[in-house]
Order: C-alpha cells, then sequence, then structure tokens
C-alpha cells in the first residue's frame, strides 16, 4: 500500500481547510494518508479525518517561552522527524510556507514533495503557489484556500463531495465571540443585536463560543442583550475542549461567526453559517465550505486589507455593521433596507470549487472573478477551455515562460 503524508501545521482553521485534499488522497483508495499537525490540534484531527493516521509535533509553543519553545522544536520533535523519515512516503504535500515547513520537507526525498520543497539546501516555491503570488495583487479574484490545497493532487474530488449540506440540527444558535485578529470581529452591541433577531428564529439555548480570553467579550455580549434573551444564554468561552466543541456546533440550528476556525468546523459538519466578513476576511478566499452558508461581506474599496498594517480609514468597513439596519435586514430580508457596503452571497460551486452567488447587494468583481475562475480551471484541466474560453491576457500575467511546461491536472467532473 501506497503512504501519503499531508503537512499542515498551521492553525485550526487551515486544519479543517485541508480537506479536500485530504479527502482526494484517500478517495484514491490504495493506501493510507498521513497527516502532521500541531499537537494541540491532535485530537482535533483525529475527529475531523477519522480515516487518516495522525502525527503530532511542536510546532508553535505559544504558551512557552522563548529558549523553551526553540528546545521543543529542534529537539524534542525529533524523534517524531525520525519516526516520520523512516516510513517511506510516496507522496508529500508540504502546504506550509514557513521555515518549519521547509525543515520538514527536507526531511524526504525532494522529488516525492508536493508544494514546498527544500532541494539542495534551498527552498523550492512550486510553480502553482507562485501563481497564487502573482494573483495575490488582485486578492478580490482569489480562489478558496481548501480547492487551493487540493489542487496540489489529481484528481480532486469535486467540491460539493467535501462537506455535507447545511441544515438545522435542533440546538438553537451558537454565537462566535471574536476571531484570531480583532479587526475581523464585531463589538459587543452588535453581536447582541444580531444574536437577538437569530434566537427569535431558533428556540433553544443560545450558546457563545470561544476561547478563555474571550470570556469577558462573552459577558459584555450578554449585558447588551433584553432581560429574556440573557437567560437563555450560556458563555461557554473558554469552557468547551475540542471534543466538546464538535459536539456542540453539531447540534446547532445556526453558528454566526466572523472567519474562524469553528466556523470552518461547521461547514464540516453540516452546520449552517451565518458569516460576516470583514477588514483581511475575503469569502472567496476563505469563506465556509459547502451548500447552505451565507457571508455578510463588507465590500469598501480598500478590502480586503491586511490586519498587520494600521488602519487609515478608522475600520469603515465595519460602519454597515453597526447601522441599526443589518440586524433588521436579517429579520426581514428586505433588500432596501440592507446597508451600503455589505453584499450578502451565498455558498455555491463551480467546475473549479467553492464560489460565492450575490443575493443582495452588489458583487462588482463578479464577471472578472468568473473570467479568472475559467483560466484556472482550464489550467487544471477541470475546465473545458473549447467551451468556456478565458481571456488570454491573465495568461500573460499570472503564467511565467516556464509554467507552460507544466502539464494541467485532469479531474472528472
Amino acid at each position: 500500500m501506497k503512504q501519503y503524508l499531508v503537512i499542515q501545521v498551521a492553525r485550526f482553521g487551515d486544519l479543517v481547510q485541508t480537506k479536500r485534499l485530504i479527502a482526494s488522497l484517500t478517495a484514491r483508495g490504495d493506501g493510507d494518508v498521513h497527516v502532521l499537525v500541531d499537537k494541540s490540534l491532535k485530537s482535533l484531527a483525529e475527529s475531523v479525518y477519522p480515516q487518516a493516521i495522525i502525527h503530532g509535533i511542536t510546532a508553535h509553543a505559544t504558551a512557552l517561552d522563548a529558549k523553551s519553545a526553540m528546545r521543543a522544536i529542534l529537539i524534542d520533535n525529533r524523534k517524531a522527524f525520525d519516526d516520520l523519515a523512516s516510513i517511506g512516503f510516496d507522496e508529500v504535500y508540504n502546504l506550509n510556507f514557513s521555515p518549519l515547513g521547509f525543515r520538514i520537507a527536507a526531511l524526504f526525498d525532494p522529488e516525492t514533495v508536493h508544494g514546498h520543497r527544500w532541494k539542495n539546501g534551498q527552498e523550492i516555491i512550486p510553480e502553482w503557489a507562485a501563481m497564487a503570488m502573482r494573483w495575490t495583487g488582485n486578492r478580490r479574484l482569489g480562489i478558496n484556500i481548501a480547492d487551493f490545497w487540493a489542487a496540489y493532487t489529481s484528481p480532486m474530488l469535486p467540491g460539493p463531495q467535501i462537506n455535507p449540506p447545511a441544515h438545522p440540527k435542533g440546538g438553537g444558535p451558537g454565537i462566535v465571540l471574536a476571531g484570531r485578529e480583532s479587526r475581523r470581529s464585531l463589538p459587543p452591541q452588535e453581536l447582541a443585536a444580531v444574536t437577538a433577531v437569530l434566537a427569535a428564529r431558533h428556540p433553544g439555548p443560545v450558546l457563545l463560543l470561544g476561547s478563555a480570553s474571550e470570556a469577558s467579550t462573552g459577558r459584555e455580549v450578554m449585558n447588551c442583550m433584553p432581560t429574556a434573551l440573557r437567560e437563555r444564554t450560556r458563555n461557554l468561552a473558554g469552557k468547551t475542549d475540542w471534543k466538546e466543541l464538535v459536539e456542540i456546533v453539531d447540534s446547532l440550528d445556526v453558528l454566526v461567526t466572523p472567519d474562524t476556525g469553528t466556523m470552518h468546523l461547521a461547514a464540516h459538519l453540516g452546520t449552517p453559517v451565518q458569516a460576516f466578513f470583514l477588514s483581511s476576511a475575503w469569502c472567496f478566499e476563505t469563506g465556509p465550505y459547502g451548500e447552505g452558508h451565507t457571508v455578510y461581506q463588507a465590500v469598501q474599496d480598500c478590502l480586503p486589507c491586511l490586519e498587520t498594517a494600521p488602519c487609515p480609514y478608522r475600520i469603515k468597513c465595519l460602519t454597515p455593521f453597526s447601522d441599526s439596519a443589518f440586524p433588521r435586514f436579517i429579520a426581514t430580508g428586505k433588500p432596501e433596507i440592507l446597508p451600503q457596503g455589505v453584499t450578502v452571497f451565498e455558498t455555491a460551486f463551480d467546475p473549479l470549487g467553492l464560489t460565492f452567488r450575490p443575493t443582495h447587494g452588489i458583487d462588482m468583481e463578479q464577471e472578472a472573478r468568473g473570467a479568472f475562475r475559467r483560466f484556472l480551471g482550464s489550467h487544471l484541466g477541470v475546465w473545458d477551455a473549447a467551451i468556456h474560453p478565458f481571456d488570454t491576457t491573465l495568461a500573460e500575467q499570472l503564467h511565467q515562460p516556464k509554467d507552460w511546461t507544466t502539464k494541467p491536472k485532469k479531474t472528472v467532473y
């Protein structure tokens, strides 16, 4: 039997978004699929990927001081690296553009490595990733990261087969209190207003979800609620382990969330997502994967931005979500009251993978994005260029001469 290894030592959301690649390798049916993760995510990975063999290493060591972190990464991981090197993998998929990712890739014959490789002491960036670096000059035309990673293999499982269609589970609404990037999150008052609308639609408890550091945010949200809603609400921030989080999210009627790992977990489980994307979050890159999800996307000219840089516009992308008309729109669906600066998108699929169709508001890049997706689909061999021709200027912009020597992958849809 063949042995496949997927290296995904990034964080929670990235782990779940690797599903299309892992599912595509598993569907081959000719070997074992191994997944390497940060050991803090090992139990979650075992839940999300029960068909895979999960390996854990210390990749982040965020709870350790600098000296202990260095020891954990360079010394304590040695046995895990030795064990991996001894397996004799037929194919290795390194998804992480990071110093650690390249060093892990160096354990293996570079000819077996897809993605970022280490060869003769040099970091080798694959052509597919190099193309992506070129198109990130206009991130509004990007593709979902789950589809990007899956394109390292062939054939890819069709996008609609990856996650189950979403449907309410009967357990009431869940509210994710904050994302890892602070500017992506709604303030407590706005979050409480949205929660009130969805709680009126879904009976049962209202569950606030997050890490221990967000427990105080949960209390602020509850303080903004009317008394009756507060009495239905439980602040579970910092009170769930991975197993409990999976069970809770799998029981919900809906998950209200910014762009978070919990959002991707909900999509994996088929729990409906109502997501708000602003600041650096862009649904076409990292939106919930599957049928039956909704994203309220901020569409200011400056978006999506880089959160590492200060915002010169006083986070104006938050303004539509702070408008009292926003929760009223969620309650009524009346297009005339949707605040300017938000477009409502529903998840959809095309031959390339996940995309979004606008249901309210304007998608100014819809035509350009369609041309971009046709080009990438033709490059990968999943879109018939004879039937759906693409704009050749895109090839001139995104290809380098040596890219033309790369044979397109073939995927059956």
